[in-house]
């Protein structure tokens, strides 16, 4: 679960509450929801360009303090939420990390090319007869 062989574990701050869901009457005694929040401007363990990657690309992810929240409620079990919190994070983080792929521009083919315009000229065709003349009503 570690991104690139860093482990960010101790820079979690967990948060539990009760969860909704399924669970039955545990539900409404034990807290199994998990609130996984990360510092991403405070993190000793990330650089300053690795931060801005990250915050660019999780933005909508991050509040208006650069905290990145998690939250995991689907399984009966605090541990197990806890768990996909912090797999769910890794996952971001790498997502997050990996380089754009820069884009060549190319040119179409030549036979892409005639490809498009033959049927262009076919759908053109098909509208031209779905036309109703003039001489049909001049009666």
């Amino acid at each position: 679960m570690k991104t690139t062989g860093r482990n960010f574990e101790n820079e979690f701050v967990f948060k539990s509450s009760r969860s909704g869901g399924k669970g039955g009457q545990n539900v409404n005694k034990v807290e199994t929801k998990i609130e996984l929040n990360f510092d991403i401007a405070n993190s000793q363990i990330l650089n300053e360009d690795e931060k801005k990657r990250i915050q660019s690309k999780l933005n909508k992810r991050t509040d208006k303090n650069g905290i990145l929240r998690i939250i995991s409620q689907s399984e009966r079990s605090q541990y197990m939420n806890r768990l996909k919190a912090q797999k769910r994070f890794y996952e971001l983080i790498e997502n997050a990390l990996k380089k754009d792929k820069v884009r060549k521009k190319t040119k179409p083919t030549e036979s892409s090319k005639e490809k498009r315009i033959t049927s262009k000229k076919l759908i053109s065709g098909k509208k031209v007869m779905r036309k109703i003349s003039d001489k049909d009503f001049s009666d």
